[in-house]
Formats: C-alpha cells, structure tokens, sequence
C-alpha cells in the first residue's frame, strides 16, 4: 500500500514537472528558454566538444535518438495500447453506421445512436488522458534538450550543415518561415528512429 502511494506521488511530481516546464517555456519567454538551455549545456557541450562543431548535425542526430527511444519507451509503458484501439475500432463502426443511417434518413436509428455518440465520446475523452500523460513526462527530457539546441545553435550562428540534394546551409536559416534548417534535420532525424524504435519495441500499431 505504501509502495503504491510513493509511485502515485512520484507520477503526479513527474507530471508536475513536465507541465511546469511546458507552460514555463510558452509564459515566462525567452529567459526562462535560454536559462534551461544553459543549464542542459553543462551535459551537452561536452559532447559538442569532442565531436566539433562541423559535426554538429552528429549531435543533433544523437540528441533525436535519445528522446525517440525515452519517449517510445514511456509511451509503450504508461498507455493502454488495447484501450486505444478498441476505442479506434468502435469509433470507425459507429461513423459509417451513423453516416449510413443519415443517407437513408433513418431518424429512429439515429436517435438511438446519439445514447451511443455521449459513451463513444465519454471513451475519447480517456483516451485523450491516456494519451496527455505520457507527453508531460516525454517533455521532462525532449524540452530541455531542444532549448539546448535551440541556445546552442543561436549562440554559434554560422554552425552549417551539407544536406542532400540541398547542399550547404546555414543550420539558423529558414527552410519554411521561421522553421530553420536544424529544425528541420532534428525533425527528420527524430521521426526516422523513432520508427525504427516503435517498430522494434512493438509500440502502437492503431
């Protein structure tokens, strides 16, 4: 009993945690990001120092593999993986049935549906949950590392990388807007393993 009231609290001190910091980096501005980049740089930077700088996209890159496998292995632990494909499968039933039953103007079976629609929408909502909690605790680690990046990077503006097909560039211009090209690489980079990650681990499947 003791045990199980220490994990509750140390779960709602993780969400906490990772809300505070979420919130931290939208309301308190740019200070605050570049405070927690700072503080990260003090694991960081010596990696940046043995690989070098021209090797940044390296460090970018390791930086993605780190927070696809923490955040595959926090969701594969702490979601309900039946839960969310069952909600899934219901979901799509009930709409072609509804959709079927508005083309044939069957009002007495849409009636009857919409009792279903309050239960289909009360299992979304905790699948919403299911889904928020695990994003608060990836954020403990995925925030901090990208405010790193985000200071490093700004502080050593003339960091560039060669892409493919692209050539060189600048990693603080902007691909699209404001998306930059170290964004775009972190992005690409992060989206790759973390494939290879759910694929291995067997994570999702929906």
């Amino acid at each position: 009993m003791a045990t199980a009231n220490y994990k509750k609290q140390f779960e709602r001190a993780l969400l906490a945690l990772g809300i505070s910091l979420m919130i931290g980096i939208v309301v308190l501005g740019q200070d605050f990001r570049d405070s927690l980049g700072r503080s990260v740089g003090f694991f960081m930077d010596p990696m940046v120092t043995l690989l070098g700088d021209s090797n940044f996209h390296i460090v970018l890159f390791i930086m993605a593999a780190i927070t696809a496998l923490y955040a595959t292995l926090i969701q594969k632990y702490t979601m309900d993986w039946d839960l969310m494909r069952n909600v899934q499968e219901k979901m799509r039933v009930f709409q072609k049935e509804f959709r079927e039953a508005q083309l044939s103007n069957n009002t007495a079976l849409m009636k009857k549906m919409e009792t279903q629609r309050s239960e289909m929408m009360t299992q979304q909502l905790e699948m919403s949950k299911q889904q928020f909690k695990p994003m608060a605790y990836i954020s403990i680690i995925s925030l901090p590392l990208f405010m790193w990046a985000y200071f490093y990077i700004n502080s050593h503006e003339a960091a560039t990388m060669v892409f493919p097909f692209w050539g060189e560039h600048i990693l603080t211009n902007g691909v699209l807007g404001p998306f930059q090209y170290w964004i775009f690489w972190y992005f690409i980079a992060s989206l790759a393993v973390s494939q290879l990650m759910r694929k291995a681990l067997d994570v999702g499947g929906i």
